[in-house]
């Protein structure tokens, strides 16, 4: 006797009616077990569960490993891949000309730290409204394994090669550069990257997010600080983050008295329960001191280290027109001879 099939449940979907698989992108061509894919992965849920349409979305990266991710997450999304170390720029002018476009910049250690340093401190200076990644592994992993400026003092390589030079810090120097959202976390840390990943997409400003992502090919071996076993052996978190979207009811799930309440650009709130005493995630000098603090412990810290939501953002700091900049017409952007006349009349 037939039977009929048993109907499938429908498919999940957000607060704007998509799937997750709208959400999804290709498939990953990075080593099995690399964490970047991991990053792509909450990347995905992230911008599935906050709702933001993937067509407003713009992901820029540089060159590297982690430069090639924007592929593997919303491919419905725009994307460029750009020059060594000059994603901040083609960021910037993206972001002037669409200014309705929310913005994503993928990059690695090298990318961000190395060659790219100059123009990674002028946008934190500007506090553009992007959220950055560094995906951070310590090594150059699409040129064979050699360490990056993030690598730490007395670090091993595969080949037995020993770091020397002491590592640039990336959240603490984005602290004091500009950038209004500060954190990092590991990318085996499905929780907390989830949730801080969210409060990154509320925020409008520079997000810094430095994430701890293992190169299992050249950076995960006995002797390495940024392997997976030394990440899990050493990671200490400064708080406990937790993150309410505008269009959620409210609760809190732990002691108010311990309990840092940040609202968001957006609505939304992000509530962060101090781990450390110490820990104020308002104060550059306490963060930038707690981040040397541990650095000179041996620990690695993870968490938001640094929030500030009343700073103007460099777009709406121009005061441009409503209308993107890249869809106006010539004769808005490019103003005639009487124009120029009626200029130099009133500075004559």
């Amino acid at each position: 006797m037939a039977t009929s099939p048993v109907p499938s449940a429908p498919a999940r979907t957000n607060v704007i009616g998509l799937e997750i698989l709208d959400y999804r992108g290709g498939k990953s061509t990075l080593c099995a077990g690399c964490g970047h894919n991991a990053i792509s992965e909450r990347l995905t849920e992230a911008f599935f569960e906050m709702g933001v349409p993937p067509e407003q979305l713009m992901k820029i990266s540089g060159i590297g490993c982690s430069s090639k991710t924007p592929a593997y997450f919303m491919s419905r999304s725009f994307s460029f891949n750009s020059v060594h170390g000059r994603m901040p720029s083609v960021a910037t002018g993206a972001l002037l000309a669409n200014k309705t476009m929310r913005a994503v910049g993928i990059s690695g250690d090298g990318d961000t730290a190395s060659i790219g340093l100059g123009q990674f401190m002028h946008l934190l200076h500007r506090n553009l409204p992007i959220i950055y990644i560094v995906e951070d592994n310590g090594v150059y992993g699409l040129t064979k394994g050699q360490f990056s400026a993030t690598a730490d003092l007395g670090s091993k390589l595969k080949t037995g090669v020993v770091n020397e030079m002491q590592p640039l810090d990336i959240c603490a120097l984005a602290i004091q550069v500009g950038a209004t959202f500060v954190g990092r976390s590991f990318s085996g840390d499905k929780k907390q990257l989830a949730t801080m990943l969210k409060a990154a997409i509320a925020h409008k400003g520079t997000v810094l997010l430095d994430i701890i992502s293992p190169c299992v090919t050249f950076n995960d071996h006995e002797g390495s600080t940024k392997s997976y076993k030394y990440i899990k052996e050493h990671d200490e978190a400064v708080n406990e983050a937790g993150f309410i979207a505008p269009f959620e009811e409210i609760n809190v799930d732990y002691d108010p008295n311990t309990t840092v309440d940040v609202q968001l650009h957006d609505g939304s709130h992000l509530r962060l329960r101090k781990l450390h005493e110490e820990y104020a995630p308002t104060s550059k000098t306490g963060a930038v001191s707690m981040l040397i603090d541990a650095h000179d412990r041996g620990e690695v810290l993870t968490g938001i280290f640094y929030v500030k939501t009343d700073e103007m953002d460099f777009v709406t700091h121009l005061n441009t027109v409503d209308e993107p900049l890249a869809l106006l017409s010539e004769s808005r952007v490019r103003p005639g001879p009487e124009v120029l006349a009626g200029l130099m009349q009133e500075l004559a």
